[in-house]
């Protein structure tokens, strides 16, 4: 079977990010991916650990001359993010991903591709099946759940890791070397729905769409639009402007990912579809305007639906449904004083989903500061509590605090330097690392993050530079090389 990446370099690195994307591994769905990582290290000889978590820790002595050096943690989780484009038949549970070069760029046909994280697991095990590679004793560690929730970062046992210097390769800039990230948590926001019938009017599918989405830690100061945010404004205005009822509102697919679409399911008198037609003009013009640098591809569509819809909101819950899409926290909140351009506190209304009896509203907030990472979830709080619905907090994980005085900072930047002929970046960032959760369970740890150039994370563009890969390869080695 011929396969893909077989012309790229580093030959191994892409040999092996080429096995990870025939695994489904979503998020939950980790299983395969785990075992095949269990069955790489017993292939290889190498000592692995696979817990009740799935996550796998892969143990690989030093090489001559490395016997007696600091052990290195690589680590990355294995789950990725599944997107795809609208109306495109992929099965993230069974397909395997249908990756393709485009010049400097690998990407996947018409979904996310998976560089999110998996590039980690790649670099990780081209380093632990080569014979020609010097370094001191590896520890290559590989969670679950990273995605969602970091559940495998927080169920890992510390007993089950030795080294104390970690390389955690889940960054998306070469050139930059992440010292700090943001803490996060999750909230879901339940309200009950009242229904009632639906009489004598016309049914018709009202998508918000067009839109770039990204990821809500990454790209949440890029200015783009929320589905989710925009479909509240425009029923809002319908709702004081017509007859309005609805059956539905969904819009998203993570939590931690700004959302390109929202459908919401409405019904109108037959001689309002001219009004509704009207404002669907009127405000794609006015969200056009709004996003003409962000996300000028915008738009709003009507598509007339045939089958009967038998029961709709009660105008109570439309209204409550509404007002909350309009006053949930979303984007950016406040801003670093002291890192000039640095997010501070963010939260995204990334996913909304019409269930049976209820509507659920969930965000993703993030906050280098964890007060006003409480302070965000309160305000959601308040608008649950003003609306009769319900919130629930889940997923929190705390802050990586930035460490004064690191000898494995040391080496990066030495290490960067000499190959480059200029500093690295030092940097602290928005989107949170599973660095964070380390720092709790292991207070010795010295950790650093980096990582090769990626783009349009979590969204179906995703695509990740060739070149850069192969320069953060050959810039891993040297660092590895240097730690005796």
């Amino acid at each position: 079977m011929s396969r893909v990446l077989d012309n790229l370099n580093p030959k191994e690195v892409f040999f092996y990010f080429e096995e990870l994307s025939k695994i489904p591994r979503g998020s939950g769905d980790e299983k395969r991916v785990s075992d095949y990582l269990v069955s790489f290290a017993k292939e290889n000889n190498l000592e692995v650990i696979q817990d009740e978590t799935l996550n796998v820790i892969i143990k690989k002595p030093g090489t001559k001359g490395y016997e007696n050096a600091p052990t290195v943690v690589i680590q990355g989780h294995m789950d990725m993010v599944c997107a795809k484009e609208p109306g495109l038949e992929h099965d993230f549970t069974k397909d395997p991903l249908k990756i393709k070069v485009e010049g400097d760029f690998v990407r996947a046909e018409g979904t996310t591709l998976g560089a999110d994280d998996g590039i980690a697991v790649a670099y990780g095990l081209a380093v632990l099946a080569a014979s020609d590679i010097p370094h001191p004793p590896i520890e290559l560690l590989v969670t679950t759940d990273e995605e969602t929730g970091m559940g495998g970062a927080q169920g890992l046992d510390p007993a089950n890791v030795n080294g104390r210097l970690l390389l955690n390769i889940d960054s998306e800039e070469e050139g930059k070397l992440l010292v700090s990230c943001a803490g996060g948590l999750r909230d879901k926001i339940t309200l009950p729905v009242v229904f009632q019938n639906a009489e004598g009017l016309k049914a018709v599918e009202v998508k918000v769409h067009g839109l770039k989405g990204g990821h809500s830690g990454m790209e949440i100061n890029k200015g783009r639009g929320n589905a989710n945010k925009l479909m509240g404004r425009f029923l809002n205005e319908l709702m004081n402007s017509m007859d309005l009822r609805v059956a539905a509102i969904n819009g998203g697919e993570k939590d931690n990912a700004i959302p390109r679409q929202n459908t919401a399911v409405v019904l109108v008198k037959e001689e309002e579809m001219a009004i509704l037609q009207q404002k669907v003009n009127e405000f794609t013009e006015t969200f056009k305007k709004e996003l003409e640098t962000a996300d000028k591809d915008v738009i709003i569509s009507l598509n007339p639906l045939n089958e009967k819809i038998e029961k709709v909101f009660s105008k109570d819950t439309l209204e409550k449904a509404i007002n909350i899409l309009i006053l949930i926290p979303n984007s950016v909140q406040t801003m670093s004083m002291a890192i000039e351009g640095l997010v501070e506190s963010s939260s995204n209304i990334g996913v909304v989903n019409t269930l049976d009896n209820s509507i659920e509203f969930v965000s993703a907030t993030r906050s280098s500061v964890d007060s006003l990472k409480e302070e965000i979830h309160l305000r959601a709080a308040a608008i649950a509590k003003a609306y009769g619905a319900e919130i629930e907090t889940f997923a929190p994980y705390p802050a990586w605090q930035y460490r004064a005085d690191s000898k494995l900072r040391e080496v990066c930047v030495e290490a960067y330097e000499e190959m480059y002929g200029e500093k690295p970046e030092i940097a602290a960032i928005h989107a949170g690392l599973e660095c964070g959760l380390f720092s709790g369970k292991f207070h010795d740890m010295d950790m650093i993050s980096f990582g090769p150039n990626m783009y349009d994370v979590h969204t179906p563009q995703e695509h990740i530079s060739i070149s850069s890969t192969e320069r953060v390869w050959k810039y891993l080695l040297e660092v590895l090389k240097r730690i005796k």
